[in-house]
């Protein structure tokens, strides 16, 4: 079962239960503070001096099955190659987690998202299911990541998607087609700003 939840529910439910064993995969410098053990492909063992820190080398999560009470992967998903696999990964060291994904807005938004992301995810609220499709560039970015973040805190819901699982992780990977694909230009949208600027000002 997966189903959109927020980040201040799953703060509040990880602090409820501090004796959970809790994973948080490919945090980065930003793991969550009740994350018992942390994981990621870069070596940030100085960083986590007072966590258990493990190096990920292979697609294989190095932990046994059902290892851990919940498991956070946190803006993750959208980087892994093999989406499915990873996806399964969780579901076997876990019972449940927390994940959190950029809407197609937010990544068609973001310049750093342009190369380093590799999927589109939606959710659909009817089947309660992950929707996982290649990523499409519809327009060019126009927001670094700095300044994407200080859309959060008025547009999140717009940005990202918050889904907690239990279970099981329902998801589908759907080939997303668009014949003749019409991108959607800075220059354009520009032009249409200072137009209608233009002409509030002259009347």
């Amino acid at each position: 079962m997966i189903r959109r939840s927020s980040k201040t529910y799953i703060d509040n439910l990880l602090n409820q239960n501090p004796n959970w064993n809790i994973l948080d995969i490919g945090c980065g410098y930003t793991a969550h503070k009740n994350a018992s053990v942390i994981c990621d492909v870069q070596d940030l063992s100085n960083i986590y001096k007072e966590k258990h820190f493990v190096k990920l080398t292979s697609n294989i999560l190095p932990f046994k099955d059902k290892e851990f009470d919940f498991v956070i992967a946190s803006h993750v998903i959208e980087h892994v190659k093999d989406v499915e696999f990873f996806i399964k990964e969780l579901q076997r060291v876990s019972s449940k987690g927390y994940i959190e994904l950029p809407t197609i807005l937010e990544d068609n938004l973001v310049f750093e998202n342009k190369k380093d992301h590799l999927w589109h995810m939606e959710f659909d609220d009817d089947k309660n299911q992950l929707i996982v499709s290649k990523k499409i560039q519809f327009l060019e970015p126009i927001l670094t990541v700095s300044s994407a973040k200080k859309f959060l805190k008025y547009f999140r819901q717009s940005l990202v998607l918050e889904l907690l699982w239990e279970n099981s992780i329902e998801y589908e990977m759907q080939d997303k087609n668009f014949n003749n694909l019409d991108k959607i230009s800075r220059l354009t949208l520009f032009r249409k700003f200072f137009s209608k600027l233009f002409r509030n000002i002259i009347r």
